[in-house]
């Protein structure tokens, strides 16, 4: 049996994580951590990690960035595996997980996904060919209207998973209305949409001469970053203590 503790378990990340383990019967929550003590059903919720003495195989971490450095340092004296999945850390907490990781299994990746995560390795094989035969590569991504950042960091993710399988030989461009010129060879379009209540999509899109290939991402729910988790979780509760990301979870789901 995987013990799970949930750090932020009364957020809306934090019920979906408790949801999609209690739908395996390998896998358990047996506490979570969060200010709000009363979230917990079947398992107790400690308000802070020193009141926690629940032992655990691994944390899932859906929190705030202030929490990160404590629970880092509570993971590393007790020996649990870590699925760091707060963002916006700064610098510091992210050289404090660095050095955790040398001592118990932590994962962070800037895309929880799956699908994403498989769709960056299968994307390279699939550039490498394409690219030698005179493909163009576009990236589209499309998200709600309350999105700050553009493009998103999953389409330059896709972009740098393409990029190194072509030896970082292409450059991006996010902007052609000043340019008045033809397309070069060696170049990635990433364009962005923003509107009404998208939850994510993104597009690849490789197109020739009197052919187009298109592979495509869409996210109907941020549940399924909770799932991505969960099955980080299953990955880190058997692995050595080590820096991971979503790539090594997914590595066991490619045909060999």
């Amino acid at each position: 049996m995987i013990k799970v503790i949930v750090s932020g378990a009364s957020g809306h990340m934090g019920h979906f994580v408790t949801d999609i383990v209690s739908g395996y019967e390998d896998m358990k929550v047996v506490a979570g951590i969060d200010i709000n003590a009363s979230c917990g059903g079947d398992f107790p919720v400690f308000t802070s990690l020193d009141k926690c003495d629940v032992k655990a195989d691994v944390v899932i971490d859906f929190s705030n960035p202030k929490v990160v450095p404590d629970l880092l340092k509570y993971c590393e004296d007790t020996g649990t595996a870590i699925v760091l999945c707060t963002t916006g850390l700064s610098e510091e907490v992210l050289k404090q997980a660095e050095e955790t990781s040398k001592k118990v299994p932590l994962l962070k990746s800037a895309n929880m996904s799956l699908g994403v995560n498989l769709l960056m390795e299968i994307l390279k094989p699939v550039s490498k060919a394409l690219s030698d035969a005179g493909f163009d590569i576009e990236i589209v991504e499309r998200h709600h209207n309350r999105k700050l950042d553009a493009p998103s960091g999953t389409a330059l993710a896709l972009a740098d998973s393409i990029n190194e399988a072509l030896n970082n030989e292409y450059e991006y461009t996010y902007d052609r209305s000043k340019r008045s010129e033809k397309r070069r060879p060696k170049e990635i379009g990433i364009s962005s949409v923003r509107g009404g209540s998208i939850v994510g999509e993104h597009e690849v899109i490789f197109a020739g001469s009197d052919e187009v290939v298109e592979f495509k991402h869409t996210a109907y729910s941020r549940a399924l970053f909770a799932k991505g988790a969960v099955e980080a979780a299953r990955f880190l509760s058997t692995a050595h203590p080590g820096y991971y990301t979503m790539r090594d979870v997914v590595a066991d789901k490619l045909p060999k």
